[in-house]
C-alpha cells in the first residue's frame, strides 16, 4: 500500500542559511569547549570544579545544536499538499487548504496564503538566496497551478 505523502514532486531547501548556520554551530561549540578547558588555568577567587568544566563544554554543543536547527527548513511538493517544515516539525497542508503563494515586497521569506486572510512562512525559500529563491518561487507556483488550476483560472 502506497501513502501519498511518501510521493512528493519536488523538494526546495535554503542555499545559504545552513552554511551560515554550520559555521555559528561551529564557532559556539568550540568557544564552549575551550572555555571549559581554560576554567581552571589559573585562580581567580572562584571555587571552579571539573563538573563547571564539563558542563561549560556540554553548553556550547547544546546551543550549537539549537542553532543546527536553522539549517533544517525545507519545502515538499507533491499530490498530497505542501509539506513545509521550518524548524521542527513538518505540516502538511493540504492542496484544499492553499489559496496562493506570495513573497511579499520587503519579506525574509516566502509563504503559503491560506484561508481566512492566514498564511505559513516558508523558511525554505528565502530572499538571501538570490535567483535561486526567484526559481524555487517559480517552481512553487508552476506545482500551484498544477494542483490547483481553479487559482491560476482568469
Amino acid at each position: 500500500m502506497t501513502d501519498t505523502t511518501s510521493r512528493w514532486d519536488v523538494v526546495l531547501r535554503p542555499r545559504v542559511t545552513p552554511y551560515v548556520a554550520y559555521a555559528a554551530a561551529f564557532v559556539v561549540a568550540t568557544s564552549g569547549i575551550v572555555v571549559g578547558f581554560l576554567l581552571k588555568i589559573r585562580y581567580t577567587g572562584a571555587i571552579l570544579q571539573t563538573a563547571d568544566q564539563v558542563a561549560m563544554g556540554a553548553l556550547g554543543v547544546i546551543l550549537a545544536a539549537a542553532i543546527l536547527l536553522l539549517a533544517t527548513p525545507r519545502l515538499r511538493i507533491g499530490p498530497a499538499g505542501l509539506g513545509v517544515r521550518n524548524i521542527l516539525l513538518e505540516r502538511v497542508i493540504p492542496w484544499s487548504d492553499v489559496v496562493g503563494v506570495s513573497f511579499p515586497a520587503g519579506a525574509r521569506w516566502a509563504r503559503v496564503d491560506l484561508d481566512d486572510y492566514e498564511y505559513t512562512a516558508v523558511l525554505a525559500i528565502q530572499a538571501i538566496d538570490g535567483e535561486r529563491a526567484v526559481h524555487a518561487m517559480d517552481t512553487l507556483r508552476t506545482q500551484l497551478a498544477h494542483y490547483r488550476p481553479d487559482l491560476t483560472a482568469s
